[in-house]
């Protein structure tokens, strides 16, 4: 089956009695070139394995799988399972019915080398995504569709506007870059934001990583605050480890780059 239309769409849901549901962020892709995009960021083929979240009516799904790739595809939507079992028959593809937000991704697949392609439920994508490059090293690539301001978190650097805890994390475990955006008319039913597709390459992290999220999320979690008092709940003596490398005290998280983060996180353990 080809990148489903918006006909083809709600023939689907119409012949199985269903209709989105607002709160799961359902927002189906209604478009086979951005379909057609996604698969070719996702760069998979015959023998990759790929993962996908928010399966919807199988549109990326069966793309996927028509790649070559074999695709483990979750959707919390058990009304769904009779639309999906339909359009993945023959086809190298498991379904999951299960909420992927609390799923730990690095036991459920194994292995390495996994891809995450996925049009992400708006409600969900970003903790899943930011837990799965923390947590599940077992995916080495990520080519997701979130809203536009999500998709400027992840990539936003030091000085950025948008520059942020999502931003700190994606920049400890990936490289990140944006694709292209994806306008609101090309999904059904049409959401109220833009949305992009941002592709995160995992990268070698520090093995000061993760004490380098924990200090972010402190500063950022009383960003107003300097830092010297943002971070007094996680350092012993804030003003002197941020001395100590060569970081004000009385500046705040957002004018931290990186480097800084992750010097601070050696610096204190």
């Amino acid at each position: 089956m080809s990148a489903q239309t918006r006909s083809e769409i709600t023939d689907l849901l119409g012949r199985h009695g269903l209709t989105p549901i607002h709160r799961l962020g359902q927002h189906f892709l209604a478009d086979a070139n951005i379909t057609r995009k996604i698969v070719a960021a996702a760069d998979v083929g015959s023998g990759d394995r790929v993962v996908e979240i928010g399966a919807g009516t199988g549109t990326l799904t069966t793309e996927l799988a028509a790649a070559g790739a074999s695709v483990l595809a979750y959707e919390v939507d058990e009304r769904l399972r009779p639309v999906l079992e339909e359009v993945t028959q023959g086809l190298d593809v498991e379904l999951r019915f299960e909420d992927a937000s609390k799923v730990d991704f690095e036991k459920a697949l194994g292995g390495r080398g996994w891809v995450m392609a996925a049009n992400l439920p708006y409600n969900v994508g970003t903790p899943i995504v930011l837990n799965a490059l923390r947590a599940a090293p077992s995916i080495a690539r990520f080519v997701v569709m979130v809203q536009r301001e999500v998709a400027d978190r992840l990539t936003a650097e030091v000085g950025d506007d948008a520059y942020g805890l999502p931003s700190v994390v994606v920049g400890l475990f990936a490289d990140a870059r944006l694709e292209f955006k994806v306008p609101a008319p090309l999904f059904y039913p049409p959401p109220q934001v833009e949305s992009a597709v941002v592709t995160l390459e995992r990268v070698d992290a520090s093995s000061h990583a993760h004490r380098a999220v924990e200090l972010a999320k402190a500063g950022f979690g009383k960003r107003r605050k300097m830092l010297r008092r943002s971070l007094s709940g996680v350092l012993d003596d804030a003003t002197a480890t941020l001395q100590s490398v060569g970081i004000d005290p009385m500046s705040r998280a957002e004018e931290l780059s990186i480097d800084d983060f992750l010097r601070l996180a050696e610096a204190s353990g």
